[in-house]
């Protein structure tokens, strides 16, 4: 590596010298480090270590230290990030790809062992336990078996991955969620290179959003989709702006009757009014002592709900005391602790401020109990607010008043047997799950859930029989601490069970509901609810009977569960009798925080980490039994319906790039509104029988209980382009009151599903565009929301803003993501979707340097010949993209470059 700036020092450890990249040296250019955020010190040292006049100039340097916190982020920089984090739902794919790529190797005379994680790789298989039986203490076992049963064949391919590639590790199911492992075992917050002593900070991608969790730490990490986490295994670099820093000040301390959950929901409402997208989020002040690491990670696990890159805290002595606390090794502590130090990257009281493109301030005793609903996490409610909320809901779904709500909900009760006979209704709360890295993570609220239980069971309370309750532990530590304390046995006893180590309810993995409640929740039209202590709740995911979904801390969920209803003001309605009849409050049963304190103290302790995660990739008998191929070259099974050979390198040539091409009269495939997610995007949850994906796999044999879930069977590209676009809950506004993947077939005005369209129009030669609002592909970091749209045939996405990780997937799966500008939507330019749309001055934009004004001319043609004439800016963003986009995305991009060396 060059290194312009002679910045190599050394500093000592228990009688070892470590070299590190000094960024102090800088000074001596004129860069004043004691402005910088902490967040882009983390970048100054990357670009400083990895500086090779290639990807990163002394340019590059000097324009990031002496950062303009003022500026619009036009600088672009190769950050290189020292590990890649998977997840199975994303990482599968990502192995199937690499395995792909080995394939294409060997055809076009390389040496397919050069296709390996140049970078180190791990892969935490946790999105694949599904809650079907809870309640119970056999729940956990059985759910298990499923699980295996289910997915043997991912499994197995994950082993062989394990196997094939170098620099890549698999934690086998039933361990706990990726966050959580990360943070407590994976992250070594500084790298030592064992060969040459060198440290430098610990930095990642992963291929889940919620890779955030880890700014908690101090670890700089966000998420990213699946192709852009294998252009980093493979070496390059992300290119990115650099960004605008939000300075968020954190000033007092939690009262009594708040938790971190209540926080967190807070500062994601602050956050997403404010408009974080694209930037950096960074807390300081002096509230941060008051926060736990615990707290912190919650907080940050919440990045891409407030819409940010990362929200991270800096290394300070809580982050030190959490690495002892979970086991890390004498010398990863102390050199840590060190290197920060030696830096200047350790936070105390006397960390000067730093510059920050815009500020925002929270006084941490302002926060009161707080839920968010009923469909997406930045929706904030007081608790006092939830009634009213849901009679709003019922409202905008049957347009009421809120007196008439109230009433259709005491008329609308159904009487349905299941074991024992009672109601459910408008508002019956059906789930309640203590689930997701969000807060399973911190034993504060884990603990407080289990007082509550204890407190509720002590007064004869116990869960009504139509709530689907569930508890689903980040980490086996979790079993532990509740065991010690003995918590466990009231949460088992209100029915939250452990139903498996893995992210189950946030995610879609609720498992069905008991078939007469899903039976009379669709007979009678019911708005039922669900309550989760995850960190998503957008329409149609949690689970496809349940319309109101409603985040809160795990404490919460336990009293909701108790209560079995969501119109419920716990202020001041009672949540149930005791066994003498009297009225129980919500204030009977909830802790204080010195109970809680009390019972952390005594029983989460340090050893139960070092016993968690001391054989943590050997797996159990379950694992170690799955029978795996052999070699470098991966057997595909042409009868799987699980992993398939993907069709990204057909037609391939080993040319260096592709000329881009104007896009000539593209139909409209989609025309969307705004907020549009990855989760209306890509599949995701049950499979439909009769949706197309359910169609191809009865085709293939498949048995309907056999189905399983999208996220299980992303290996398999058939099953997820047909699932693209094909939300329950997304709307086409060329339809008229329809719900769903359909589409209007423009050349024969036939409804068909968007895939059974696509094929049409690929059939017919033509090219496809899709139109939506703002915030498009907001939500979770999802590959296939990309290679999905791209698989369909669609060319450009036309949008009024995009979300960062979407638009990025977009150009690496070479799609053109463009953006109306001028304020203009496609409602105020009188656009329907029934037009063909083109472009104009496309090809020639990128001939010469990249350019800083990327708007070019869209021409829509209406059926009479008419045309409309708007501008868009095209949305490839860095010159590294526009190498993505001419070679037809990133992995023919990394193909073409390896068999070039």
């Amino acid at each position: 590596m060059t290194n312009s700036f002679n910045s190599k020092s050394t500093f000592n450890v228990l009688g070892k010298d470590y070299i590190f990249y000094n960024l102090n040296t800088l000074s001596k250019n004129g860069i004043n480090l004691s402005r910088l955020p902490y967040s882009l010190k983390v970048l100054l040292e990357n670009l400083l270590r990895c500086e090779d006049n290639l990807n990163v100039t002394e340019k590059d340097i000097m324009a990031l230290g002496n950062w303009d916190s003022n500026a619009i982020p036009v600088k672009e920089i190769a950050f290189m990030p020292a590990r890649v984090l998977l997840q199975d739902f994303t990482g599968v794919p990502c192995v199937v790809d690499l395995a792909a790529m080995r394939d294409a190797m060997k055809k076009f005379g390389g040496d397919a062992s050069k296709i390996n994680p140049l970078v180190a790789v791990d892969l935490v298989i946790d999105h694949s336990v599904q809650v079907d039986h809870y309640a119970s203490d056999t729940a956990f076992d059985l759910n298990k078996i499923l699980e295996y049963s289910r997915n043997r064949e991912r499994y197995a391919f994950l082993r062989w991955g394990q196997t094939a590639f170098t620099n890549f590790r698999a934690v086998p199911p039933d361990t706990g969620i990726v966050h959580q492992v990360n943070l407590e075992y994976l992250a070594p917050v500084s790298f030592i290179n064992k060969n040459t002593n060198t440290v430098y900070p610990d930095t990642v991608v992963g291929t889940d959003s919620h890779t955030t969790m880890i700014n908690g730490i101090g670890v700089l990490g966000w998420g990213v989709g699946g192709i852009e986490a294998e252009a980093v295994m493979l070496g390059q670099p992300v290119s990115m702006l650099i960004p605008r820093v939000v300075g968020f000040k954190l000033t007092g301390k939690l009262s009594e009757g708040s938790t971190s959950t209540d926080l967190v929901l807070t500062v994601t409402e602050i956050l997403r009014k404010h408009g974080v997208v694209g930037k950096f989020v960074e807390f300081y002040g002096k509230g941060l002592k008051n926060l736990s690491l615990a707290d912190r990670a919650t907080i940050a696990n919440m990045a891409p709900e407030y819409g940010a890159t990362c929200g991270i805290f800096p290394i300070d002595s809580e982050s030190i005391r959490y690495m002892k606390f979970t086991g890390r090794t004498e010398e990863q502590v102390l050199v840590t602790e060190a290197y920060y130090k030696a830096q200047g990257m350790f936070h105390d009281d006397n960390t000067p401020e730093a510059d920050y493109s815009e500020f925002i301030e929270l006084d941490l005793s302002t926060v009161v109990a707080s839920i968010a609903g009923p469909k997406r996490p930045q929706d904030r409610l007081l608790l006092s607010e939830t009634k009213e909320n849901f009679y709003k809901l019922i409202n905008s779904l049957d347009k009421l008043s809120s007196s008439d709500a109230a009433n259709i909900i005491k008329e609308s009760s159904t009487q349905i047997v299941n074991g024992s006979t009672f109601n459910i209704q408008h508002g019956s709360v059906v789930i309640a799950a203590i689930t997701s890295c969000t807060n399973t993570s911190n034993p504060s609220v884990l603990v407080a859930a289990g007082l509550v239980a204890k407190k509720a069971y002590e007064k004869g309370l116990n869960r009504k029989p139509w709530v689907k309750t569930s508890l689903a532990p980040g980490s086996q530590v979790v079993t532990k601490y509740l065991s010690d304390s003995g918590l466990d046995k009231y949460l088992n006893a209100i029915g939250f069970n452990n139903v498996g180590y893995g992210c189950t309810t946030c995610i879609g993995n609720s498992g069905p509901l008991p078939i007469e409640i899903s039976k009379s929740v669709n007979e009678n039209s019911l708005v039922v609810a669900s309550v989760l202590s995850g960190n998503r709740n957008f329409e149609g995911r949690v689970n496809q009977d349940v319309k109101a979904n409603y985040l809160m801390s795990p404490p919460l969920v336990v009293v909701y569960a108790i209560a079995g209803r969501i119109d419920i003001d716990l202020h001041n309605d009672p949540i149930g009798l005791d066994e003498n009849g009297v009225n129980v409050y919500l204030k009977d049963i909830w802790p204080t925080l010195r109970e809680v304190q009390d019972v952390m103290d005594k029983s989460v302790r340090s050893e139960m980490f070092l016993e968690t995660y001391k054989d943590v990739f050997k797996g159990d008998e379950l694992w170690n039994s799955l029978e795996i191929p052999e070699g470098d070259l991966y057997n595909w099974n042409e009868d799987s319906t699980y992993v398939k050979h993907p069709p990204y390198f057909e037609g391939m040539n080993i040319e260096s790039e592709n000329e881009i091409k104007e896009i000539s009269n593209a139909y409209c495939l989609a025309f969307l509104g705004d907020s549009v997610t990855t989760d209306h995007i890509s599949p995701a949850g049950a499979i439909k029988p009769s949706s197309p994906a359910g169609v191809y796999l009865t085709g293939k044999g498949i048995d309907i209980p056999d189905f399983n879930s999208y996220g299980s069977r992303r290996g398999n590209h058939e099953v997820m382009v047909r699932g693209t676009f094909a939300n329950i809950r997304i709307r086409n506004k060329m339809l008229q009151d329809v719900e769903g993947g359909f589409t209007n077939f423009i050349p024969t005005s036939e409804q068909l599903p968007i895939y059974d369209a696509s094929i049409k129009y690929q059939e017919n030669g033509n090219s496809l565009v899709v139109i939506a609002g703002k915030e498009y592909g907001s939500g979770s970091s999802r590959d296939w929301a990309a290679k999905g749209t791209m698989l369909l045939g669609v060319k450009m996405v036309i949008t009024e803003s995009y979300e960062r990780i979407h638009r990025s997937n977009l150009v690496g799966m070479g799609i053109l993501p463009l953006q109306f500008i001028n304020g203009e939507s496609a409602e105020s330019l009188g656009l329907t979707g029934y037009e063909r749309y083109s472009t104009k001055g496309f090809s020639t934009l990128f001939i010469a340097e990249f350019p800083s004004n990327r708007v070019i001319d869209v021409i829509a043609t209406k059926s009479d010949g008419s045309e409309v004439f708007f501008k868009a800016t095209v949305r490839i963003d860095t010159p590294q993209e526009v190498l993505y986009f001419k070679n037809g995305g990133i992995l023919p991009y990394v193909l073409r470059k390896l068999l070039s060396n």
